[in-house]
Protein backbone atom coordinates (compact mmCIF):
# COMPACT_ATOMS: atom_id res chain seq x y z
CA UNK A 1 0.00 0.00 0.00
CA UNK A 2 2.84 2.34 0.85
CA UNK A 3 4.43 1.68 -2.55
CA UNK A 4 1.16 2.57 -4.29
CA UNK A 5 0.86 5.80 -2.35
CA UNK A 6 4.49 6.65 -3.15
CA UNK A 7 3.88 6.10 -6.87
CA UNK A 8 0.77 8.27 -6.76
CA UNK A 9 2.70 11.08 -5.08
CA UNK A 10 5.54 10.85 -7.59
CA UNK A 11 3.05 10.98 -10.44
CA UNK A 12 1.41 14.01 -8.88
CA UNK A 13 4.75 15.80 -8.55
CA UNK A 14 6.37 14.93 -11.86
CA UNK A 15 3.40 14.09 -14.07
CA UNK A 16 1.75 17.45 -13.48
CA UNK A 17 4.92 19.49 -13.62
CA UNK A 18 4.66 22.28 -16.18
CA UNK A 19 7.17 22.57 -18.93
CA UNK A 20 9.56 25.47 -18.67
CA UNK A 21 8.56 28.53 -20.65
CA UNK A 22 10.53 28.95 -23.88
CA UNK A 23 13.53 31.19 -23.48
CA UNK A 24 14.03 34.27 -25.66
CA UNK A 25 16.90 34.24 -28.16
CA UNK A 26 20.26 35.61 -27.20
CA UNK A 27 22.36 38.21 -29.01
CA UNK A 28 24.94 37.03 -31.56
CA UNK A 29 28.54 38.19 -31.69
CA UNK A 30 29.51 39.54 -35.11
CA UNK A 31 32.69 38.24 -36.74
CA UNK A 32 33.12 39.47 -40.33
CA UNK A 33 33.31 41.99 -42.01
CA UNK A 34 35.16 43.51 -39.09
CA UNK A 35 34.03 46.74 -37.45
CA UNK A 36 35.23 49.97 -39.10
CA UNK A 37 37.25 48.11 -41.73
CA UNK A 38 37.58 47.78 -45.50
CA UNK A 39 36.23 44.43 -46.68
CA UNK A 40 38.50 43.13 -49.47
CA UNK A 41 37.19 39.56 -49.71
CA UNK A 42 34.11 40.21 -51.86
CA UNK A 43 33.76 38.04 -54.98
CA UNK A 44 33.38 40.14 -58.15
CA UNK A 45 29.94 39.97 -59.76
CA UNK A 46 30.50 42.73 -62.30
CA UNK A 47 32.29 46.08 -62.58
CA UNK A 48 30.23 47.69 -59.81
CA UNK A 49 29.19 44.81 -57.53
CA UNK A 50 30.83 42.12 -55.42
CA UNK A 51 29.29 39.42 -53.22
CA UNK A 52 30.30 39.70 -49.58
CA UNK A 53 29.99 36.86 -47.07
CA UNK A 54 28.99 37.79 -43.51
CA UNK A 55 29.63 35.60 -40.48
CA UNK A 56 28.71 35.61 -36.79
CA UNK A 57 28.73 33.30 -33.79
CA UNK A 58 25.78 31.05 -33.07
CA UNK A 59 23.56 32.26 -30.22
CA UNK A 60 21.58 30.23 -27.69
CA UNK A 61 17.81 29.71 -27.90
CA UNK A 62 17.82 30.76 -31.55
CA UNK A 63 16.07 29.07 -34.49
CA UNK A 64 17.01 31.51 -37.24
CA UNK A 65 18.91 34.70 -37.96
CA UNK A 66 18.05 37.78 -39.99
CA UNK A 67 21.02 39.55 -41.57
CA UNK A 68 20.31 43.25 -42.18
CA UNK A 69 22.76 45.27 -44.31
CA UNK A 70 22.30 49.00 -44.98
CA UNK A 71 24.05 51.15 -47.59
CA UNK A 72 24.93 54.19 -45.48
CA UNK A 73 25.05 56.53 -48.48
CA UNK A 74 21.68 55.61 -50.00
CA UNK A 75 19.97 54.13 -46.91
CA UNK A 76 19.07 51.07 -49.03
CA UNK A 77 18.48 48.00 -46.87
CA UNK A 78 18.96 44.34 -47.80
CA UNK A 79 17.84 41.48 -45.55
CA UNK A 80 18.17 37.72 -45.66
CA UNK A 81 16.97 35.02 -43.24
CA UNK A 82 18.97 31.87 -42.54
CA UNK A 83 19.47 29.11 -39.98
CA UNK A 84 23.20 29.22 -40.65
CA UNK A 85 25.78 31.57 -39.16
CA UNK A 86 26.88 32.84 -42.56
CA UNK A 87 25.11 34.56 -45.44
CA UNK A 88 26.19 36.51 -48.52
CA UNK A 89 24.75 39.50 -50.35
CA UNK A 90 25.72 41.47 -53.49
CA UNK A 91 26.99 44.93 -52.53
CA UNK A 92 28.13 47.97 -54.48
CA UNK A 93 31.89 48.42 -54.55
CA UNK A 94 33.44 51.38 -52.77
CA UNK A 95 30.36 52.04 -50.64
CA UNK A 96 30.00 52.30 -46.83
CA UNK A 97 27.70 49.78 -45.15
CA UNK A 98 26.38 48.96 -41.71
CA UNK A 99 25.23 45.49 -40.68
CA UNK A 100 23.62 43.64 -37.81
CA UNK A 101 22.01 40.27 -37.12
CA UNK A 102 18.68 39.64 -35.41
CA UNK A 103 18.14 36.39 -33.48
CA UNK A 104 14.73 34.69 -33.62
CA UNK A 105 13.11 31.89 -31.63
CA UNK A 106 9.97 30.38 -33.20
CA UNK A 107 8.36 29.92 -29.79
CA UNK A 108 8.53 33.58 -28.68
CA UNK A 109 7.60 36.85 -30.33
CA UNK A 110 10.51 39.01 -29.27
CA UNK A 111 13.78 39.20 -31.20
CA UNK A 112 17.14 40.64 -30.23
CA UNK A 113 19.69 42.47 -32.37
CA UNK A 114 23.46 42.30 -32.30
CA UNK A 115 25.71 45.31 -32.24
CA UNK A 116 25.79 47.30 -35.47
CA UNK A 117 29.12 47.37 -37.32
CA UNK A 118 30.25 49.61 -40.18
CA UNK A 119 32.58 48.78 -43.06
CA UNK A 120 33.50 49.80 -46.61
CA UNK A 121 33.12 47.30 -49.45
CA UNK A 122 36.40 47.46 -51.36
CA UNK A 123 36.43 49.18 -54.75
CA UNK A 124 38.46 51.74 -56.65
CA UNK A 125 38.13 54.31 -53.86
CA UNK A 126 41.48 55.47 -52.44
CA UNK A 127 40.15 57.84 -49.78
CA UNK A 128 37.24 57.24 -47.43
CA UNK A 129 34.69 59.45 -45.73
CA UNK A 130 34.44 58.96 -41.97
CA UNK A 131 32.00 56.39 -40.71
CA UNK A 132 28.95 58.01 -39.09
CA UNK A 133 29.70 58.61 -35.42
CA UNK A 134 28.35 55.90 -33.13
CA UNK A 135 26.18 57.39 -30.40
CA UNK A 136 26.97 55.79 -27.04
CA UNK A 137 25.01 57.80 -24.47
CA UNK A 138 22.35 58.86 -23.95
CA UNK A 139 20.88 56.21 -26.24
CA UNK A 140 17.82 56.83 -28.38
CA UNK A 141 14.80 57.96 -26.33
CA UNK A 142 16.60 57.28 -23.06
CA UNK A 143 15.30 58.93 -19.88
CA UNK A 144 18.22 60.35 -17.92
CA UNK A 145 18.99 62.29 -14.76
CA UNK A 146 20.99 65.51 -14.85
CA UNK A 147 24.01 65.84 -12.59
CA UNK A 148 24.54 68.27 -9.71
CA UNK A 149 25.54 70.98 -12.20
CA UNK A 150 22.34 70.52 -14.25
CA UNK A 151 24.31 68.86 -17.03
CA UNK A 152 24.18 65.64 -19.05
CA UNK A 153 27.23 64.12 -20.72
CA UNK A 154 26.90 63.25 -24.40
CA UNK A 155 29.28 60.56 -25.62
CA UNK A 156 30.10 59.00 -28.99
CA UNK A 157 32.86 57.29 -30.94
CA UNK A 158 34.16 58.23 -34.40
CA UNK A 159 36.25 56.30 -36.90
CA UNK A 160 37.82 56.86 -40.32
CA UNK A 161 39.77 54.33 -42.38
CA UNK A 162 42.14 57.10 -43.46
CA UNK A 163 42.58 58.19 -39.85
CA UNK A 164 42.26 61.84 -40.92
CA UNK A 165 39.30 63.13 -38.92
CA UNK A 166 39.76 66.87 -38.45
CA UNK A 167 36.87 67.90 -36.24
CA UNK A 168 33.63 66.90 -34.61
CA UNK A 169 30.53 69.09 -34.63
CA UNK A 170 27.82 68.51 -32.04
CA UNK A 171 24.34 69.86 -32.75
CA UNK A 172 21.99 70.09 -29.78
CA UNK A 173 18.61 71.73 -29.12
CA UNK A 174 15.02 71.24 -27.98
CA UNK A 175 13.93 71.31 -31.63
CA UNK A 176 14.00 68.43 -34.11
CA UNK A 177 16.16 68.56 -36.14
CA UNK A 178 18.78 70.16 -33.90
CA UNK A 179 20.21 73.13 -35.81
CA UNK A 180 22.21 74.78 -33.01
CA UNK A 181 25.93 74.07 -33.23
CA UNK A 182 26.69 73.36 -29.57
CA UNK A 183 30.41 72.82 -30.07
CA UNK A 184 33.11 72.27 -32.69
CA UNK A 185 35.65 69.89 -31.18
CA UNK A 186 38.97 68.29 -32.01
CA UNK A 187 39.24 64.92 -33.71
CA UNK A 188 39.94 63.11 -30.43
CA UNK A 189 36.90 64.44 -28.57
CA UNK A 190 34.36 61.80 -27.56
CA UNK A 191 32.28 63.58 -24.88
CA UNK A 192 30.55 66.90 -24.29
CA UNK A 193 28.66 68.21 -21.25
CA UNK A 194 25.45 70.12 -22.07
CA UNK A 195 23.17 72.15 -19.79
CA UNK A 196 19.64 70.76 -19.49
CA UNK A 197 16.29 71.30 -17.73
CA UNK A 198 14.18 68.64 -16.04
CA UNK A 199 11.09 67.49 -17.91
CA UNK A 200 12.55 68.48 -21.28
CA UNK A 201 13.27 66.39 -24.38
CA UNK A 202 16.45 67.20 -26.31
CA UNK A 203 17.66 66.27 -29.78
CA UNK A 204 21.29 65.91 -30.84
CA UNK A 205 23.53 64.71 -33.62
CA UNK A 206 27.25 64.45 -34.34
CA UNK A 207 28.85 65.44 -37.65
CA UNK A 208 32.33 64.05 -38.37
CA UNK A 209 34.57 65.88 -40.88
CA UNK A 210 37.86 64.71 -42.39
CA UNK A 211 40.83 66.37 -44.14
CA UNK A 212 39.34 65.80 -47.61
CA UNK A 213 36.21 67.76 -46.71
CA UNK A 214 34.02 64.67 -46.35
CA UNK A 215 31.36 64.78 -43.65
CA UNK A 216 29.00 62.20 -42.19
CA UNK A 217 26.11 62.57 -39.77
CA UNK A 218 25.30 60.21 -36.91
CA UNK A 219 21.58 60.73 -37.39
CA UNK A 220 19.33 62.42 -34.84
CA UNK A 221 19.04 61.03 -31.31
CA UNK A 222 16.80 62.20 -28.49
CA UNK A 223 16.63 61.88 -24.72
CA UNK A 224 14.38 63.18 -21.95
CA UNK A 225 15.64 64.65 -18.69
CA UNK A 226 13.78 63.45 -15.60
Amino acid sequence: MRKILLLVCLFAVFGCKKKDDPKPPERVLLLFPEKNSECTTGVDQDATTSRVTFSWQRSDNTDSYELRVTNISSNTVQTISTQSTTASLPLLKGQPYSWLVRSRNNQVDNTISSEQWNFYNAGSRTTFAPFPAEILAPSMSERVFKDINNEVTLSWSASDLDDDIENIEVYFSEQNPPLNLEAALSDVATTLKVSVLSGTTYYWSVVTRDAEGNATNSGIYSFTVL
